[in-house]
């Protein structure tokens, strides 16, 4: 039996990168042009024609850059989870871990509704967050945040209460991630969802899990 042969993903890495000041201001205008088109256009009808022309440059100007829309959704996408994850840092800290569970559940709320308006602060947030879910290319790059966050999270969690499984407390803290991810992502597609009740549920559910892991450990 012959198997399928595995898809040809398109190549991702920047060619170059800009060191002067005036290609860095073409690089950003690519990307900025990128964006606004993503926007305007969606995933399926983004392409580097466009991009071009909405610079006003030639296509080799942009492929010395960038080989293909796709690596330029992967720089996006990058910088959008960079900014994301940043946010979460001064949050995750073992003192929110030990907030009681009412308290912490608060906490998990604002946070994911933080995130929620900065990704629709940043230019095309909501379109690159369905490029990182839709196109498998990219969906690596949402994979390595969630494990980066996870790991995150962990740290803070198990600097409160060291003898929690570190296991389980793991995998609970990964899926609550992605659960969090797919409700912000259900606001993005659906909105005439409450964004406050979407929160409050996804926190109490998140705020729950962690709490049994807690008892667990002091048990």
């Amino acid at each position: 039996m012959n198997s399928a042969a595995a898809p040809v993903l398109p190549e991702l890495a920047l060619k170059k990168a800009p060191t002067q000041p005036r290609a860095i201001e073409t690089y950003e205008r690519i990307l900025a042009a990128c964006a606004e088109l993503l926007g305007e256009v969606g995933i399926e009808r983004l392409s580097t024609n466009l991009v071009c022309q909405r610079v006003g440059i030639s296509p080799p100007a942009l492929y010395q850059y960038f080989p293909n829309k796709y690596a330029l959704l992967h720089e996006l996408g990058m910088r959008l989870m960079l900014v994301q994850n940043a946010l979460l840092e001064p949050w995750a800290t073992p003192a929110t871990m030990a907030l009681p569970e009412k308290r912490f559940a608060a906490s998990v709320a604002d946070i994911f509704l933080q995130t929620v308006a900065l990704t629709r602060e940043v230019p095309a947030g909501v379109w690159v967050t369905r490029a990182l879910r839709a196109v498998p290319s990219l969906q690596h790059v949402r994979n390595r945040s969630h494990d980066q966050v996870t790991e995150l999270l962990l740290g803070a969690f198990m600097g409160a209460h060291p003898a929690a499984d570190l296991l389980r407390a793991r995998l609970s803290i990964r899926l609550s991630i992605d659960a969090l991810y797919a409700a912000q992502e259900l606001l993005f597609d659906d909105p005439q969802q409450d964004a406050q009740a979407v929160a409050q549920t996804m926190a109490e559910m998140v705020a729950g899990q962690l709490m049994r892991l807690r008892r667990r450990a002091a048990a």
